[in-house]
């Protein structure tokens, strides 16, 4: 005979019907990107806990916008998208601002994406944004923060 166990049990009070999915982070510091002759505005991801948490929960994102995700070092950089919503672009990017390569990411999947070699900034985006305005590979963003290193 199997025992089933009332929700009211599982979550008292209602508490799991009233609780609020995490908010995303919309504070950080910001700083504006050139590549050619297009502009992007970006939030700087700069501690473990800022680059842990990226973009996640958020339902949607401006069109000239994203965040850049700045390490101390360069490394090879690896991204998935765990409670991201929405899809992205991940651009890894070396310290003198060339793209080494994209990374087009699907929300919610845990696959990673990673850096071809060594890199200090990762720069995520809208899916799309790189490719309609035929920006690859190659190409150097500029107005990176400068390494505190």
């Amino acid at each position: 005979m199997k025992t089933l166990i009332s929700a009211a049990l599982l979550c008292p009070a209602l508490a799991c019907a009233q609780a609020t999915p995490p908010a995303p982070q919309m504070d950080l510091p910001r700083a504006t990107l050139t590549i050619g002759m297009h502009h992007i505005n970006v939030q700087l991801a700069q501690t473990d806990w800022q680059r842990q948490v990226g973009l996640m929960h958020r339902r949607s994102m401006p069109e000239h916008e994203g965040m850049l995700f700045v390490f101390e070092r360069p490394g090879v950089q690896c991204f998935w998208m765990k409670d991201t919503l929405i899809p992205l672009t991940a651009a890894f990017v070396a310290d003198d601002g060339v793209i080494v390569n994209l990374a087009d990411m699907q929300p919610l999947d845990e696959n990673t994406h990673c850096s071809s070699r060594p890199v200090r900034y990762v720069l995520e985006v809208n899916q799309g944004w790189f490719g309609q305005r035929k920006l690859q590979a190659g190409m150097k963003l500029k107005g990176l923060p400068v390494s505190r290193d």
